[in-house]
């Protein structure tokens, strides 16, 4: 047989020193490659995963590379730090990235995949496309890039095991891996077969030796079972987005200014985004945060509600644009059956930018407004997978305590909020719409108001901040209804101590009453009355007095002296200049304004109680204790026949006269009075109302003045952080809270501690209140006798004397404040003198 390859050999092959030599080249060549081998592998993990160079990563075409991410990424340490020790750890598993789209999610695994690389681990990219046998394909291309052989994907393809487990049954025996699949918004399409991705035996499974991290925006743990860790992103706090602006556009302005634009924009990464980018253009229209934040009120459609042309028919174009990628979870919530997801969306968005009360959202409203028919069932399902999908959160309010339950309120992200009033057809639905929210905001008042006791206090507190757009829209058209349903919530809100919301309506109506009615208008008087009297509350006392003067003045005019609105002002008056200190003034108007109430009223009309129980307060803090002792007592007898005993001017009745008992110095009757006042106020009024907390400083007081003094010093600390909690640092209540902690921790031996509270305190009364308030007397007087305790006699000394010529200019000679600042003041004097004496004793003599 001829051999027709060797039949005619080259001439070069008849050379034997040249075969030979060429034969050793190729030998010399394949031991290189041998050890080089070898090498690899010895450099490769414990695990025998030999790293792919991330450019040879493809499936079907497309990279299975991670994208670069641009920027730095802020905010997010916690979460990297979690995902890179699971990376890191020995135990693997499935990490889901969650939340609203805009959160920057896919960023977040980006930066992820990144660090991993650095640390030497093997990272693939998947992009979930709706389609899980795209999904299997590369899943199985990123196992065989770690190792899994061709003979167990032939077995797959055979059909003598399924690939799924094949893939996993490889994963799950090598370590130190990342994969990505981003974008897993649609779960229950993941697949293979019908079991829910929670049952883990689909594509998505948390048993493999490195880490599964996935990006969706479905937030239940339903959805992603038990051994799955989620990481629900939030927005970035101001401070970070201001950051990320400040990254963008470092000459837009200033930190401050960044924050505040980052803080309209709600802290949405891809909103932070879209302006940093836009600021950074220089042919941009508005280039500082200041003037960008400005004109998206009046163009916000131009800016962020902008559309782009790519996005119907692109679904990645509209996740990085922010007018659109919301409407990629509406629209699959849409075709998943949930036809009221968006409509409620709609309607929520139609509200003010504030915690909605979850009972505003019912059926009737739904279908009022849209046309839609709507149960119960399909409006709670439309909230939860709105909620489940982050387009709204549920914040959480405390109930009024004693067993009335917190309300539940749905709140809108403000972007979210923005761009969906931006995408609704006007005037059409929108003025329907409104119309229906209208009617249905006023239900909502009505029933709420109607509620026993303190059940309807936190959905009051809700609904105050939706009402003045209420009133704005009525009052063309039935200004007097709307009133009354302000005025009814405000009334609630009054009873519930919530003075900060009650403000915003009584300030919305007199406003809208003032414009329709003018101000001479009987109704704009009241209003009038009703927002001092707020004002009052709150601390700003000078503010309420300006007001009741002007509408006494201006009801006497109208209304006559005799007329009952009259009275009340006078009454306001007088304990608004009360609360000034201005005590001689206050009790001259409440006794002119008892006569005329008995006269005019009657002895035993409420108003008429009120006039008694507020002049001897005035006489109370003029020092005439036991003529205040004598009305408050017979105040408090009249209305507990007339109110019943759980009123709560009964209430205050009790209150007023154990304070007076406690200035007369009986501690232990005034004790056992606030005790029973504060048990009562906590069961009716709840632990948190103003009452409540004035209820427990007084019992502290009167502990106090029997020598209990830890006792009395734990309740004022308690109240102290209660009532900078509630009331705010710079209300006089919580300056009068200090002022109590601080006088009990200095007859503790706290002095130290005592002068620090005292001179914060005095710092604040001279602010807030002023140099002459009574109360400021009083801080720089206690200030000093700590100071005197601390042995600091000459420094007492000074603000006792300072103390003395202001207390006979404003409070008068003989007032007990007055004669205790003499009286300081000597004893600081003698003590001074004594120390100069031991010192001119103990100077040495001269030899």
């Amino acid at each position: 047989m001829t051999n027709y390859v060797t039949a005619q050999p080259p001439k070069w092959a008849e050379n034997t020193v040249l075969v030979w030599a060429a034969f050793g080249a190729l030998a010399v060549i394949s031991l290189g490659l041998l050890f080089w081998e070898r090498r690899l592998a010895a450099a490769a993990p414990d695990d025998g995963v030999r790293p792919v160079p991330l450019g040879r990563i493809t499936a079907r075409g497309h990279s299975m590379n991670p994208p670069t991410v641009s920027a730095r990424v802020r905010g997010r340490e916690a979460e990297l730090e979690r995902i890179g020790a699971q990376v890191r750890g020995p135990d693997g598993g499935m990490v889901v990235v969650c939340g609203a789209g805009g959160l920057g999610k896919t960023t977040l695994a980006a930066e992820a995949a990144a660090q991993a690389r650095v640390e030497g681990r093997v990272v693939v990219w998947i992009r979930w496309r709706d389609d899980p046998e795209q999904l299997g394909q590369d899943l199985a291309q990123a196992a065989h890039i770690l190792g899994l052989p061709e003979s167990r994907l032939e077995d797959a393809r055979t059909g003598r095991v399924s690939l799924v487990d094949a893939v996993w049954e490889h994963l799950a025996a090598v370590e130190g891996w990342l994969i990505v699949v981003d974008n897993v918004d649609t779960p229950t399409q993941i697949g293979p077969g019908a079991d829910p991705l929670a049952a883990y035996r689909g594509w998505l499974r948390p048993y493999g030796g490195g880490v599964l991290l996935v990006t969706s925006r479905d937030t239940s743990p339903q959805t992603w079972g038990p051994d799955t860790g989620l990481l629900h992103l939030q927005p970035l706090a101001d401070d970070t987005g201001g950051a990320v602006l400040l990254d963008a556009a470092p000459h837009a302005g200033t930190e401050a200014e960044a924050e505040a634009l980052a803080s309209r924009l709600g802290g949405l990464p891809l909103g932070l985004n879209a302006a940093g980018t836009y600021l950074s253009v220089p042919t941009s229209r508005h280039r500082t945060f200041s003037a960008y934040q400005h004109a998206l009120e009046a163009e916000f459609a131009d800016l962020l509600g902008a559309e782009h042309p790519g996005a119907a028919a692109d679904p990645e174009t509209a996740r990085r644009v922010v007018r659109h990628t919301w409407d990629l979870s509406l629209d699959q919530l849409h075709q998943d059956g949930y036809s009221h997801a968006r409509p409620v969306l709609q309607l929520l968005a139609l509200l003010e930018p504030a915690p909605v009360p979850r009972t505003l959202i019912t059926p009737e409203l739904v279908t009022d407004a849209t046309g839609l028919p709507a149960t119960a069932a399909s409006v709670d399902a439309a909230l939860a997978v709105l909620h489940q999908y982050g387009l709204l959160h549920t914040p959480g309010i405390d109930g009024p305590g004693d067993g009335v339950p917190p309300v539940n309120q749905l709140q809108l992200h403000p972007l979210v909020r923005d761009v969906t009033t931006h995408t609704l057809t006007r005037p059409d639905p929108t003025n329907a719409w409104i119309a229906a929210i209208d009617d249905h905001l006023a239900r909502a008042v009505d029933a709420t108001t109607s509620m026993p006791g303190r059940t309807g206090w936190p959905t009051a507190r809700l609904l105050a901040l939706h009402l003045r757009s209420h009133l704005d829209r009525s009052t063309q058209r039935d200004l007097t209804t709307a009133v009354g349903t302000l005025d009814d919530l405000a009334d609630a809100l009054s009873d519930a101590g919530a003075a900060s919301e009650e403000l915003l309506l009584r300030r919305h109506v007199l406003d809208s009453e003032t414009r329709v009615l003018g101000p001479d208008h009987p109704d704009t008087l009241t209003s009038r009355n009703n927002l001092a009297t707020t004002l009052n509350k709150l601390g700003e006392h000078q503010q309420a007095a300006d007001l009741h003067r002007q509408n006494l003045t201006d009801s006497e005019r109208i209304l006559g002296p005799n007329h009952p609105h009259t009275l009340t002002s006078r009454n306001n008056l007088a304990n608004a200049l009360d609360d000034l200190g201005e005590h001689q003034q206050a009790a001259d108007l409440h006794r002119q304004n008892l006569t005329d109430s008995e006269r005019i009223l009657g002895p035993d009309h409420p108003d008429t109680l009120t006039s008694r129980n507020n002049l001897a307060n005035a006489l109370d803090d003029l020092g005439e204790h036991q003529q205040a002792a004598d009305l408050h007592r017979r105040t408090l007898s009249d209305r507990e026949r007339i109110l019943g005993p759980d009123h709560p001017g009964v209430l205050s009745s009790r209150n007023n006269l154990a304070g007076t008992l406690n200035d007369l110095g009986e501690h232990q009757q005034a004790a056992d009075l606030h005790r029973q006042i504060l048990s009562d106020r906590e069961r009716i009024l709840g632990p948190d109302h103003p009452d409540t907390l004035t209820s427990r400083n007084n019992l502290a007081s009167a502990l106090d003045g029997l020598g209990q003094h830890q006792q009395a010093a734990d309740l004022h600390r308690q109240n102290l952080s209660d009532r900078e909690r509630i009331l705010g640092p710079n209300h006089p209540h919580t300056l009068t809270s200090r002022n109590n902690l601080a006088t009990t921790l200095n007859k503790l031996g706290e002095h130290q501690q005592a002068a620090d509270l005292h001179r914060q305190n005095l710092t604040d009364s001279e602010r807030i209140l002023g140099p002459n308030h009574p109360h400021t007397l009083t801080s720089r007087n206690n200030l000093a006798s700590v100071l005197f305790g601390l042995g600091e006699y000459q420094q007492a000394a000074d603000l006792h004397r300072q103390n003395l010529t202001d207390s006979e200019r404003i409070l008068g000679p003989d007032h007990p404040d007055t004669l205790t600042s003499r009286n300081n003041l000597a004893n600081a004097r003698a003590r001074l003198a004594e120390v100069g004496r031991r010192r001119w004793w103990q100077l040495p003599r001269r030899r």
